[in-house]
């Protein structure tokens, strides 16, 4: 195993955890957003507030720490991305900037209705921006001029591939944060908003395994190895997609939504892993790979262990705010009031 392939999985391992966690925010912010906008605040905010206030403090350092690495153990990343990704990657940082700000409003002092129209839409328009990465890696989008990487915008935002990935981190969202917060609203005994929630995450199951499925078909025209790469490893996506049927399952038959959460996290761990194993080695096609781009062997090395002490400390940060709070019987129910 060589130390590329240990700093791509970690940083892959960290990009998943980002991805996991942030859906349940971003679209636990929708929710609390389409919820006021109905008339369903009574219902649902109580539920969706009580999740946010211990956590989304910590949901955007895994995302620090997958930039931090990409540009340490791949510098040139760096050099091919930076330019390209100015506008999307500034879209994000702004909106990101409106939930934080949000945060404090709802945390130290009064809120208009029309912010919290916005906070909901920052949360899927911060991971659409995000996923044009991913689109962008998939190559045919940058040419390589004597200033630098260009950018073909129109051909960006006309690619079916594009609108392809955007959609599915769109339904992949909200579907994911529907059904942890109905496993949260069962938990707190709340009947009302875990039936209205469950509603929802069997309403965005469909879109979201039919969007992963376009966006297979449209790598078969625009990015024909990758293809043969996710046609290699069809395994991972065949056990995902049965692992995507026991949580729908489960949910519909309104039992055992914890065990349903679970099914759904290896759902997505297979078909994320799957997704990062076709596209190895490239960072970018066909200009970079991760064998390109490494850095000297002394500092990766140290981002290793800067990384494995990363996940050593984050990991238990973790796990005892959801044990004090998310998950503690008399917060979950309503009976303290603690902010993390």
């Amino acid at each position: 195993m060589t130390l590329e392939f240990i700093g791509i999985s970690v940083l892959w391992l960290f990009l998943f955890g980002y991805i996991m966690i942030g859906s349940i925010d971003f679209g636990a912010g929708f929710f609390n957003a389409y919820g006021t906008f109905t008339g369903k605040q009574h219902i649902l905010n109580k539920i969706i507030q009580r999740y946010l206030s211990p956590v989304w403090e910590i949901t955007n350092v895994f995302l620090v720490f997958f930039f931090v690495g990409i540009v340490g153990f791949f510098p040139q990343t760096a050099y091919y991305y930076g330019t390209t990704l100015l506008v999307p990657a500034s879209i994000a940082i702004i909106l990101l900037a409106i939930r934080g700000a949000y945060y404090a409003f709802t945390t130290y002092g009064g809120l208009d209705k029309r912010f919290t129209y916005i906070y909901g839409l920052a949360g899927l328009i911060i991971p659409a921006s995000l996923s044009i990465v991913l689109t962008i890696s998939e190559g045919g989008f940058v040419a390589i001029e004597e200033s630098g990487p260009v950018l073909d915008y129109w051909g960006l935002f006309t690619s079916p591939l594009t609108w392809s990935i955007v959609v599915l981190s769109l339904t992949a969202v909200l579907y994911i944060s529907a059904v942890f917060l109905t496993w949260y609203a069962n938990l707190a005994k709340d009947e009302p908003a875990t039936n209205l929630l469950r509603k929802y995450a069997l309403f965005w199951a469909l879109p979201s395994i039919v969007t992963a499925t376009g966006i297979i078909i449209e790598l078969r025209t625009h990015n024909f190895l990758h293809y043969q790469r996710l046609i290699d490893v069809w395994w991972m996506f065949g056990v995902s997609f049965i692992l995507f049927l026991g949580t729908v399952f489960l949910i519909l038959k309104r039992r055992s939504y914890g065990l349903a959460f679970i099914l759904l996290i290896g759902q997505f761990l297979l078909a994320f892993f799957g997704y990062g194993v076709s596209h190895y080695p490239y960072l970018l096609y066909p200009y970079l790979t991760i064998y390109d781009s490494f850095t000297n062997k002394a500092m990766a090395i140290a981002l290793i262990f800067a990384f494995i002490a990363g996940l050593a400390l984050l990991i238990p940060s973790l796990i005892l705010v959801l044990k004090l709070f998310v998950f503690n019987k008399e917060y979950v129910q309503g009976k303290r009031n603690d902010h993390a």
